[in-house]
């Protein structure tokens, strides 16, 4: 890994935390891609306490688009070749909230947040260059709602959730296929049971008490990152693309997941979306 450059979203703790750690730990120059400034520097700080670790905050927001572009023509400006794209950061909510741009919250960070970014990155990856989706086990009981993307009639946590996630698979295969000429690789993974703070609010510490009780029973997010890194870094998977994973071997996803044509859709969607701002 060493001389590699490697992007990891929502680093600032848990899974993100974890890759962004091993990533470096493995000789690549990694860039921490985090909304917070003060948990991003308080997060930095701690991986730096290995010296020998090359490491850069950037700030960005999933949720704003101007955000995102701003930090794409940061890292294009400084970076010739992006190697390694870790897509990891999440967002749940058990109320509808919405971005900046007046999508569903957890569709808008989960996928279009995430499918903005890659976009803006892809001319500077190539040959040997891995994308890594962190999606989840809840997209088997997701459905991309079409006729309500934002889900404004019927919104509940499950419904927005299970699609974000499975958005993120169809955005992986379908953007396998578009790159696999370039020679790039794109894959996705289910976590498993994660202890993060995924779903804990930051300002009123709402669900710190559950996740407290159920930790013993969770992954820790190094164990829960596992699957990313090792889809980031392990030679055995360099010329796999277009899989879903789960505890580093390919996984089965619904069917709903396997459907081409509505991968196809959901990208013409997710780029209609994203260039009307």
């Amino acid at each position: 890994m060493e001389g590699k450059v490697a992007i990891v979203t929502g680093a600032n703790s848990g899974m993100g935390l974890a890759t962004a750690a091993a990533l470096s730990d493995a000789g690549a120059k990694v860039i921490m891609l985090c909304r917070n400034e003060e948990r991003g520097k308080e997060a930095l700080a701690k991986l730096k306490e290995k010296e020998e670790r090359q490491l850069e905050l950037i700030l960005c927001d999933l949720g704003d688009y101007d955000s995102i572009r701003g930090f794409a023509r940061t890292v294009k400006a400084k970076y010739k070749k992006i190697d390694i794209l870790v897509n990891n950061a999440g967002f749940i909510s058990l109320d509808r909230q919405e971005t900046r741009e007046g999508l569903e919250r957890q569709f808008g960070i989960n996928h279009i947040g995430h499918f903005l970014l890659t976009m803006l990155l892809l001319k500077n990856m190539g040959e040997g260059s891995r994308i890594v989706n962190v999606a989840s086990g809840a997209h088997k009981v997701g459905r991309i709602h079409f006729e309500d993307i934002n889900l404004k009639k019927h919104y509940n946590v499950i419904t927005a959730y299970s699609q974000s996630k499975l958005a993120n698979v169809l955005f992986t295969r379908e953007l396998a296929r578009r790159v696999a000429k370039r020679g790039i690789t794109v894959n996705c993974c289910h976590p498993g049971a994660v202890a993060t703070n995924i779903g804990i609010d930051r300002d009123t510490g709402f669900g710190k008490t559950v996740t407290g009780l159920l930790k013993p029973f969770f992954q820790t997010p190094e164990e829960g990152a596992r699957t990313a890194i090792f889809l980031a870094m392990d030679d055995s998977v360099k010329n796999v693309s277009g899989e879903y994973f789960y505890r580093c071997r390919i996984a089965k996803s619904s069917k709903r997941s396997k459907d081409m044509r509505l991968a196809r859709k959901l990208f013409v969607l997710s780029k209609k979306l994203v260039m009307k701002n």
